[in-house]
């Protein structure tokens, strides 16, 4: 059987977390529901410090931004967005619309529409989240989305240059400089000044993941994307320090920062947990990270790869590092995940920033009914008929006629009644169902 050998606080605790950010969050989002751009404005000021005159950056405003990105920056950031363009272009690719005559006169089909409009959130608190601007506005753009709207908020209290670049490089329509709940509330119900979006996504911290849980059905969202979480499955072909670099690497995100070593070797977990600790004392986030760890950091000894991989797929982490002797076997046999970083060589930094993925992941055990944020988040997959005989009308007629009041629903049941008297001269009585006669399947 499985063995802590650290275990972060309680699960009761961090429920008890979870209501008091719920309730902050439905207050939040009532108050701009009610007051609209002045409760936005409130807000940018209470918790940023920040009232410019409009949030809506104009185009002179975003050209001054990008002057202040170094040329070797914005090569960096070119040549990320290059990449994830590439994957989302071949994503997109591999969807296509169909047609289809599934009986003689009988035409299905299904079309992918991308969504209308999208408001996409770029985390900026402790950290700017540059790459989270090219996941979100470039992905919608290869989608084919007509309106990207970008909101991230202030940095220093200006618009992080950077981000602004990001956002417009990946082709953002507008860009807000505002941030948290007060943004992404501001983009799903609209203001005064804002109008609202069909959809919101990117990745953001437990009250912006809790105010797009609380405006779900409003709009639609990607999927719920709050502290990052980071699991390393290791045997002993690695090392303590690489194990303990890649949990550090993503405990520094925030406070509640989940961080979970899986292995089947007692030395390599007692190893990591020391290696751990000499990190944190040279780590120049340690602040942020030591908390993160203590709190939320676990390190679980396994008998076997098998109990590994059942302890992992019950988790459900969003990035999960495999370095094994068998990563191969992880990839074939995991189910429940957001990302999957396979051998010694890659990293989930890589997947952050650059090699191509998209990096806004399903977190809180979302991995077991959904992935992460791609090209056909997007897109709607909407379906089409059309009946092209009056023998295709017939048939398909009778049986959903019999159906229909199988069921009870006499309404319908005429829909299908009134095609079969007027397409195949076949006198169905109002009110009852279409008479059987042989015919083919």
């Amino acid at each position: 059987m499985a063995e802590y050998l650290k275990r972060g606080k309680p699960e009761a605790e961090r429920v008890e977390d979870d209501a008091k950010t719920r309730g902050t969050v439905e207050g939040i989002l009532a108050d701009i529901a009610a007051r609209g751009d002045a409760a936005v404005r409130d807000l940018s000021v209470k918790f940023d410090g920040y009232a410019p005159g409009a949030f809506r950056l104009t185009a002179s405003e975003i050209e001054a931004a990008m002057q202040k990105v170094t040329t070797r920056e914005m090569q960096d950031i070119r040549f990320a967005q290059v990449q994830i363009r590439r994957f989302a272009e071949a994503q997109k690719a591999s969807m296509r619309d169909i047609e289809v005559e599934t009986l003689p006169g009988v035409i299905l089909g299904h079309r992918n529409i991308p969504v209308n409009s999208v408001g996409c959130y770029v985390p900026g608190g402790k950290f700017p989240m540059v790459a989270s601007a090219h996941m979100s506005v470039l992905t919608a753009k290869v989608a084919g989305v007509k309106r990207i709207l970008a909101s991230a908020p202030p940095v220093n209290g200006a618009p992080h240059p950077a981000i602004v670049a990001a956002m417009q490089e990946g082709g953002a329509d507008e860009i807000l400089c505002l941030g948290g709940v007060q943004a992404v509330g501001a983009m799903a119900l609209g203001t005064e000044t804002i109008q609202p979006v069909d959809m919101l996504v990117g990745p953001g911290n437990a009250f912006v993941a809790e105010a797009k849980r609380q405006l779900f059905g409003r709009v639609g969202i990607d999927l719920f994307a709050g502290p990052t979480e980071t699991m390393v499955i290791a045997d002993e072909t690695v090392d303590a320090e690489l194990c303990a670099t890649d949990l550090l690497g993503q405990a520094e995100h925030g406070y509640n920062s989940p961080a979970c070593l899986i292995t089947n070797s007692a030395k390599l977990a007692h190893a990591t947990l020391a290696e751990v600790e000499r990190l944190l004392q040279i780590l120049p986030t340690r602040d942020t990270a030591s908390i993160s760890w203590r709190d939320y950091g676990d390190v679980i000894l396994c008998a076997d790869h098998d109990e590994m991989l059942r302890v992992a797929e019950d988790m459900a982490y969003e990035h999960v590092q495999v370095m094994t002797d068998r990563d191969d076997w992880y990839l074939d046999n995991m189910t429940s995940y957001g990302a999957l970083f396979l051998g010694p060589r890659t990293n989930v930094a890589n997947g952050d920033k650059v090699i191509g993925t998209n990096h806004t992941l399903p977190t809180r055990r979302a991995g077991r009914y959904t992935g992460g944020l791609w090209v056909g988040k997007f897109l709607k997959t909407h379906s089409y008929q059309r009946v092209l005989t009056d023998e295709a009308a017939t048939l398909v007629g009778e049986y959903g006629s019999r159906l229909c009041m199988l069921e009870g629903f006499v309404g319908h049941a005429e829909q299908c009644n009134i095609r079969v008297r007027r397409h195949g001269g076949v006198n169905v009585p109002y009110g009852e169902a279409a008479p059987y006669r042989d015919a083919a399947d």
